[in-house]
Formats: C-alpha cells, sequence, structure tokens
C-alpha cells in the first residue's frame, strides 16, 4: 500500500485493487484538550477512539447503503481499526457539510444574539471549505459556484442528501433514548460518473450527542449504540 494523506483523525492509502484505506487514529478534533467536532485542530487523544468511531462509521454506512443513498464505504476491518471505500474527488479542496438540530458550538456563537443555546433548528445546513489556514470559512450555494467548487445542481442534492442522512442517524441514536444536536458530514464526487455521495465517517468524533441533557462522549456514543466490545 501507499500512503498518500496523513489526516488530523486517519491515515490514507492507496490499495492494489483502486481502492482506498482509511486507518483510524486515536485523534479527535477540538480545542485546549476540549472536543469540539466543529474544531479544525486536534484537540486530544483518546485511547480507543478510533475503534469506537470505525465502529460507529460501519454501522451508520451499512443503513446509509441499504437505504440507497450513494457512498464511497465498502467495508471495514475492526480489529485493524481500518476501512475499504471506493475512489472519489473532493470538491475544491475539500467541503464539510453541518447538519444542526440546535443551536450550539459555533453557530450559537455566530447568532446567539438571535436565540437562545440549544434552541431547536429545522436541520439547518451550512457548508464550510477546509481550510485549516482560514478558520474553515463558510461558504454560500453562489460562493460554491462563483469559485468553481460545485454547480448548484450539486449542492442542491448534496442538501437533500445531508437531511437524508441526518434522519438515519437521528432515528438510529433516539432508540437509545439520545438526542442528537449537530453533526458534521464530508462528501466528494464517486468515481466512475461522478455522482454525489457520502465520504470520511460518521462517528462520535464528528457529532454532539446528548443523553437527557448530558453530553456524550464520543467513546461513551459507540457503547450506548453498539454495546462494549
Amino acid at each position: 500500500m501507499q500512503k498518500i494523506y496523513t489526516g488530523k483523525t486517519k491515515d490514507v492509502y492507496r490499495t492494489s485493487d483502486g481502492n482506498y484505506l482509511l486507518q483510524f487514529k486515536d485523534d479527535v478534533t477540538g480545542t485546549d484538550g476540549v472536543f469540539d467536532p466543529g474544531a479544525n485542530t486536534v484537540g486530544l487523544t483518546i485511547e480507543g477512539a478510533g475503534r469506537a468511531g470505525l465502529r460507529l462509521t460501519r454501522f451508520f454506512f451499512e443503513k446509509i447503503n441499504a437505504a440507497g443513498i450513494p457512498t464511497h464505504y465498502v467495508s471495514a476491518d475492526i480489529d485493524r481499526n481500518t476501512m475499504t471505500v471506493k475512489p472519489a474527488h473532493v470538491f475544491g479542496k475539500g467541503v464539510e457539510v453541518i447538519l444542526r438540530y440546535r443551536a450550539v458550538g459555533s453557530f450559537y456563537r455566530r447568532y446567539g444574539g438571535y436565540c437562545a443555546e440549544g434552541a431547536p433548528l429545522n436541520g439547518y445546513v451550512e457548508v464550510t471549505l477546509k481550510d485549516d489556514d482560514r478558520d474553515d470559512p463558510l461558504i454560500t450555494s453562489d460562493g460554491l459556484e462563483m469559485l468553481g467548487i460545485m454547480k448548484p445542481a450539486e449542492y442542491e442534492r448534496l442538501a437533500v442528501m445531508t437531511r437524508q442522512i441526518g434522519e438515519i442517524v437521528r432515528s438510529e441514536l433516539a432508540k437509545k433514548e439520545l438526542d442528537l444536536y449537530d453533526i458534521k458530514f464530508e462528501f466528494g464526487k464517486l468515481d466512475p460518473d461522478g455522482q454525489v455521495g457520502l465520504i470520511d465517517e460518521i462517528s462520535g468524533g464528528n457529532m454532539r450527542v446528548y443523553h437527557r441533557g448530558r453530553y456524550v462522549e464520543p467513546l461513551a456514543l459507540t457503547e450506548m449504540v453498539l454495546g462494549k466490545r
């Protein structure tokens, strides 16, 4: 295998069959040692976070694939902390999509003058550019088109898929009395036809989840949804 990318929470390898292997790590995003799924820096290392994230990722990707929503997911090897995925190309240098059901985190920091912290949001979709040097700036559909990053039809498809996938995740969490506040996705264009599809991961490190008003840590979230292993 050839290592082609070293990421904050995963490393990426190219395999001989044309697919890619994602190696999950125990690093999670945050600031000053505090976990934050919206942060663009590694904030702390949690032993077992990689495996827990992969277990939850496999669970949700299998649900999403079964629903007929395009993704890059092929298979996962939990013992090796790896996931095999189909090739895909990111939009521009990469975009992130945040789906918000509650006014928390950066949303509340920006718009707290107009809402109470934790106020319900009706599946609000935000798109940011992956750019650590510029703190992952927000961008609109018009901006994405003008900069040649994404076509309007691609944005509309992405927004619809974001809400569809969010409801799958949200409904599964609700079965365990868990409340999804927000979740971060990544999308790309899947080879060979370039259709918009979900890529990356869906783990506790990508979402804020609460149980009876109390925040659930990423490792605890996996155990609450899937049990201990």
